[in-house]
């Protein structure tokens, strides 16, 4: 039998980066009680890691690697338990970023690129404002009544898988067709801000608690 919501901690990477406050109210909002996590030793008996980020990836992979959670990440998805990671805490679990040409945690294969478009196209970068989502992978985090709606993006890089079956999610900006959610095992992320994405957000990260 699964545990009540009240029971669920979930651990909140708390690395000098991240938009923690909106984050960790968004959570709690789940029923789950919430920890932020200065370093990894502070991990006990979380059901779950949640990797929030924004800002640079350059600073981020520094911090990462300075507070031992470079390690720590990699151990805990490579032994399936769950994570959810946002914006940025998506784009980190690749190989390689094209911002600053800095290599990610390499825990997926594939590239962090910089959205490129015809200057006549008048498309802004960064992508920022509300832009819809098709889930068109079954997971056990439901998405009923989430697919095809319009969450919240501010990003100037999206992911490029090199396994197609990774992508969870997909957006179109302009003529491109880009990955904006994985899912592998128990492993869930996003590029856009569920927290800031209102009701259907918010229902996204009731979905993945109740998956836990």
């Amino acid at each position: 039998m699964q545990s009540s919501h009240s029971n669920r901690l979930l651990g909140v990477l708390d690395y000098g980066m991240g938009n923690l406050h909106s984050v960790r109210r968004a959570w709690e909002t789940t029923g789950a009680k919430v920890q932020l996590l200065n370093d990894p030793s502070e991990v006990d008996r979380h059901d779950a890691l949640i990797f929030p980020g924004q800002g640079a990836i350059v600073d981020t992979m520094q911090l990462l690697k300075a507070r031992g959670w470079d390690h720590f990440i990699r151990e805990w998805i490579q032994a399936d338990k769950p994570f959810f990671g946002i914006c940025l805490g998506m784009q980190a679990l690749f190989e390689f970023s094209e911002e600053g040409d800095t290599p990610g945690l390499g825990i997926f294969p594939g590239r962090i690129r910089r959205f490129s478009f015809d200057p006549a196209s008048r498309l802004k970068i960064p992508h920022m404002g509300w832009n819809p989502v098709n889930f068109g992978k079954p997971t056990p985090l439901a998405t009923a009544g989430v697919d095809g709606s319009a969450f919240y993006f501010v990003h100037s890089y999206y992911c490029e898988p090199t396994d197609p079956s990774l992508i969870w999610g997909e957006t179109t900006y302009g003529p491109l067709s880009f990955c904006s959610a994985i899912a592998r095992g128990r492993v869930y992320a996003t590029q856009f801000h569920p927290e800031k994405s209102q009701a259907k957000g918010l229902a996204l990260y009731k979905g993945f608690v109740d998956s836990l």
